[in-house]
């Protein structure tokens, strides 16, 4: 139960990201975003592979992954500064920097404790902490610079740290304990990060919104049925993986832990706060403009991009997860994204609530074409064996 504490304040710092994206929605504003939710997804990934190693509620590692919490929130604190320039503009970056690297150094060093008398696992923490330790240059220099050079070079630094997990990986191995409580983990914290696109519709109406009208409350109920569609459909795949990562052997059981969980849930994680953006700024213009006629309220293309393109992001991480656990992927969830993307253009042109609600549609349509595919091949093997 301990482990929830770090989730909720995870998730806490992804509702910043949204409340950042939605203040100034550009192009960069979305890139810079994605660096800080590829940051925030480290800083979670790893205590998840520390409490599969030991238990994280209790002595010595409760304390450190408190205080590691502590570093987190106020990551999330200062989260909607750290791309500001001009005066004062450094001091917000420093104090990111700083927090992700006592994150960062208490996990290893928690890590390397926990490892005890393991000559694999201690050798692949120290691979692993060489490049972590690289990737604090340029995510130092980044901060002191700001502006573009900022932008580059914590994508490079976030590539290095990012990428080190997963050489560190192949080299030496990440021993799992526990299949059942490492994809437990990961399909809660996913559920708590898709309540974030719920979040935003409070968020987009607005504490100040004097009354909440027809086309809102469709918005919102067009919202919770994409929401409960998403997991729906995860968690038809996340059932599959969990069996194959619990059946395979152990030599192929920690990669594909790495893999299809660690790696390809970045994708769900950021496809989620992508919706959650777009819903928050759809949101927004119904509350804020609510005396105009819905069928001229159009989105923008940056929250149109957001709102449809998040939400095929999804689904190709989705794909992702099930091609990395068990090598094969039906051709629908492949193509499903594909054809998500397709109709982009179309929800641009559309007006905003229109869009969501083709969106929405799309997703019932695909969750029910799944369980029609799913419900004939059981038939089919039911029939095999009779």
């Amino acid at each position: 139960m301990f482990e929830i504490f770090f989730d909720l304040v995870f998730v806490f710092a992804l509702t910043r990201v949204t409340e950042f994206m939605s203040a100034r929605p550009t192009p960069v504003t979305l890139a810079q975003g994605l660096l800080v939710l590829l940051l925030l997804w480290i800083s979670w990934l790893v205590y998840s592979w520390l409490g599969n190693q030991a238990r994280i509620d209790v002595g010595l590692i409760r304390s450190g992954t408190t205080v590691a919490m502590a570093a987190v929130f106020l990551i999330a604190l200062v989260i909607p500064a750290v791309w500001k320039t001009g005066p004062g503009a450094l001091e917000p970056r420093l104090i990111l920097v700083l927090a992700y690297i006592v994150v960062r150094v208490i996990h290893l060093g928690l890590y390397h404790w926990a490892a005890g008398d393991d000559p694999r696992l201690r050798r692949t923490i120290r691979l692993y902490a060489l490049t972590t330790a690289l990737s604090w240059i340029p995510l130092v220099l980044g901060a002191v610079f700001g502006g573009t050079v900022q932008l580059l070079l914590w994508a490079a630094a976030l590539t290095i740290d990012y990428s080190g997990g997963l050489v560190a990986s192949l080299l030496s191995g990440w021993p799992l304990r526990s299949p059942s409580h490492f994809s437990e983990r990961y399909s809660l914290v996913l559920i708590i990060a898709l309540g974030e696109s719920l979040i935003s519709v409070g968020t987009g109406v607005g504490a100040q919104s004097m009354s909440i009208s027809r086309p809102i409350l469709l918005a919102a109920l067009l919202t919770l049925a994409s929401t409960v569609c998403l997991y729906r459909l995860y968690a038809e795949n996340a059932t599959i993986a969990e069996d194959a990562l619990r059946t395979t052997s152990r030599r192929r059981r920690d990669r594909l832990a790495g893999n299809a969980y660690s790696a390809a849930h970045f994708p769900l994680i950021a496809g989620t706060i992508y919706l959650a953006f777009g819903v928050e700024q759809l949101l927004a213009r119904l509350a804020h403009d609510h005396s105009r006629d819905t069928t001229e309220l159009r989105l923008d293309w940056i929250p149109a991009v957001a709102l449809i393109g998040g939400t095929a992001l999804y689904l190709a991480g989705r794909a992702a997860f099930l091609g990395l656990s068990v090598r094969s992927v039906p051709s629908g969830q492949l193509l499903a994204p594909v054809v998500l993307l397709l109709l982009l253009p179309v929800g641009r042109v559309l007006p905003g609530l229109a869009a969501l609600g083709l969106l929405t549609a799309f997703l019932v349509l695909l969750v029910g074409y799944e369980e029609i595919v799913r419900r004939r091949r059981g038939a089919g093997v039911r029939e095999e064996n009779a």
